[in-house]
């Protein structure tokens, strides 16, 4: 696929610009400069290009810009062309001279000069000073208004050819999983292990990852869509709207995924704000895979009891899954990774199954025999007629009833763990639905 990098400077409008050729929210926008740390990929709006939002190139020689800097310079690096962006309003600088120079000197691929936040020539600076840069003749845009865009698309389209024919195949989409959890418990470093390569920022503080970073790639045999998100903590926790904008992110990454991988650290005790998180899974319908990582810090002698004790804590807080999926992996070493992907998939490929209408009335005639429903409030008997598959993403059943239909929440659960287990649904989320067969009487 034709790779795009947007670069330049800190606050200069890449996010804006991003958002905009993608037809996206997926990057972080702010006035604060700095906020964009880790690289964003996408796909262009109506084009098959891979497009990435760098972190403001800054000259730091140690620390989080830095470690920012050289992953952009990285993306520059791989990419096959260059938008490089730069402030209108505030005119030329020497960090833009400055950072012209590097891009220059890293790529021989073409770039194009973008001159951002061009609502009105009034108020833009001599443009022709940015010609110093050595990127010929600018553009004048606007990402946050899409002006200049037809620009922008024809440089891209002529650069790339006859790559605009190479575009997914229907019905290859792949799995999308998302890597949740609170702050500083390893989601950066599993994505990283995962990918094979340092992508992701990994510090010993908590806040690193602000954006939902997607990074497409191959693991254990599998096309997949990793998703690394902003760490997630209390409400009282957070101090500023850029964090507010982050945990937004992150929570809209349960709906776009399809699993979700919610890390927690082996080490401590598990929170309740870890239990809320798995709530949000399981209410979204997704596939819940809870990582107990750093296990490799927990002495070997320990580590069964450890096990038992954290699977008993998690599962006795957490009852809407009938046996959650619980595994202990070390991100740092990639100990029990590649078993965690294979249980996923595992159970991504049969939650996309049906189960066959014959099979569940059968295991549903079974239960009723072993137990039979209540009398309802009416002193009536409750007639359980006909049930069957009517969705997936969660597992839907639907079960026709007659007669007085007010069945208790607790022969719903005893239904819906029967069925799980005779399924081998236990680690997803189902739903039991109620359709009370009309009564020509009324």
């Amino acid at each position: 696929m034709f790779k795009i990098t947007i670069a330049g400077r800190p606050n200069t409008g890449k996010s804006t610009l991003f958002n905009g050729l993608t037809g996206t929210r997926d990057a972080l926008v702010h006035d604060r400069p700095g906020v964009t740390r880790d690289t964003i990929s996408g796909t262009m709006r109506d084009r098959p290009y891979e497009i990435s939002d760098t972190a403001g190139l800054e000259n730091a020689k140690s620390g989080i810009a830095s470690d920012s800097t050289n992953m952009a310079i990285d993306t520059i690096i791989k990419s096959n062309a260059v938008l490089f962006v730069v402030d209108g309003k505030t005119g030329l600088t020497n960090e833009d001279i400055e950072w012209a120079r590097l891009v220059r000197r890293k790529t021989k691929s073409p770039v194009l000069l973008l001159i951002n936040k061009a609502e009105s020539n009034k108020r833009l600076s001599d443009i022709h000073e940015f010609y110093k840069l050595g990127f010929g003749e600018p553009v004048l845009i606007s990402a946050e208004h899409k002006r200049g865009f037809d620009e922008i698309y024809d440089f891209l389209d002529k650069l790339a050819g006859n790559e605009t024919t190479k575009t997914e195949e229907p019905g290859k989409t792949k799995l999308k999983i998302a890597v949740l959890g609170q702050p500083n418990v390893g989601k950066s470093t599993l994505v990283n292990k995962v990918i094979g390569e340092k992508r992701q920022i990994v510090l010993d503080a908590p806040g690193i990852t602000r954006d939902t970073v997607k990074i497409p790639t191959n693991f254990y045999g599998r096309d997949i869509i990793l998703m690394d998100t902003a760490g997630l903590r209390r409400k009282s926790g957070i101090k500023d709207d850029v964090e507010t904008l982050s945990a937004l992110k992150s929570l809209d990454a349960i709906e776009k995924a399809d699993a979700v991988i919610l890390v927690i650290d082996a080490t401590k005790n598990i929170e309740n704000q870890a239990l809320g998180i798995a709530s949000k899974v399981y209410d979204a319908g997704k596939i819940l895979c809870v990582a107990l990582n750093k296990w490799d810090l927990i002495l070997p002698a320990e580590r069964d009891e450890k096990l038992l004790k954290l699977k008993h804590q998690f599962s006795n807080s957490f009852h809407q899954i009938i046996k959650p999926l619980i595994l202990a992996i070390s991100a740092e070493t990639g100990t029990g990774v590649q078993n965690m992907f294979r249980r996923i998939y595992e159970q991504w490929d049969l939650s996309n199954s049906d189960a066959p209408t014959s099979l569940i009335n059968k295991i549903l005639g079974k239960l009723i025999e072993a137990r039979q429903p209540p009398m309802s409030r009416l002193k009536r008997p409750m007639k359980i007629k006909f049930a069957r598959q009517t969705g997936r993403h969660p597992m839907k059943i639907t079960i026709n009833v007659g007669g007085a239909s007010d069945i208790p929440e607790s022969y719903t659960r005893y239904l819906r763990r029967g069925l799980a287990e005779a399924l081998k649904w236990e680690h997803l989320p189902i739903e039991i639905e109620y359709k009370k067969d009309d009564n020509p009487f009324d």
